[in-house]
């Protein structure tokens, strides 16, 4: 099913990268006894925490940690991008990566994102990467609406990006989005667990079974 939106080696050495901390939003938190940060005092305050926030402008969120089923099907994903992308110019990061869109102030930690050439950091700081070409969100039922709706259009100010794929976790079903030649954002949806997503942008396809590999939702 499709529709148009507009706008714009070694399987040991990759389970060390499976204990991904995966994040999702709460309400606002204040820091420094101010209702709105500026950019610097967030980026100030966020290298010094433990724990991580969201910033749009002036406003930080506080994240938490996710469900079972959610670090699941993101470990999932995660270690077969890393094994196909392997020897390959694009590489996976997982959410300890801070994306920043520029266009609109955006700070965040995307669940999965893939970086293809050199990853472009703000002011080559190495912390705020700019160029995502896919970005991944597992959805959970506290942000779901918001990775579908806000967050998504936030993210389309990434000039860079090419692919964005919401892989929900209380049902087998995916929704991808792509830029087709018209410049306009398409959907494919994905429900069924022998299809294939097809990531066209790094050339992957990853099949549904194994996304969804030893989560609750393959035993139903």
């Amino acid at each position: 099913m499709q529709r148009q939106e507009g706008g714009q080696g070694d399987v040991r050495s990759c389970w060390k990268f499976s204990l991904i901390l995966i994040m999702e939003v709460r309400e606002p938190s204040l820091a420094f006894g101010k209702q709105y940060l500026s950019i610097e005092e967030y980026l100030e305050m966020e290298n010094a925490s433990i724990e991580k926030h969201e910033y749009y402008k002036g406003e930080i969120f506080a994240m938490s940690g996710a469900k079972l089923q959610h670090n699941i099907i993101t470990r999932n994903f995660y270690l077969a991008l890393g094994l196909k992308l392997k020897g390959r110019p694009c590489q996976p990061f997982g959410s300890d990566l801070r994306i920043h869109v520029e266009k609109n102030t955006l700070f965040t930690y995307p669940d999965i994102s893939v970086i293809c050439g050199e990853v472009e950091t703000l002011n080559n700081d190495e912390y705020n990467a700019l160029n995502p070409s896919v970005i991944v969100e597992v959805l959970s039922p506290s942000a779901k609406n918001y990775d579908r709706g806000d967050k998504f259009n936030l993210y389309r100010g990434i000039p860079a990006l090419k692919e964005y794929i919401l892989v929900d976790s209380q049902s087998i079903s995916i929704e991808a989005f792509s830029i087709n030649s018209h410049g306009n954002w398409e959907l494919k949806e994905y429900k069924d667990i022998d299809e294939t997503l097809n990531i066209e942008t790094i050339q992957v396809s990853l099949a549904l079974k194994e996304i969804y590999e030893g989560s609750d939702l393959l035993s139903l």
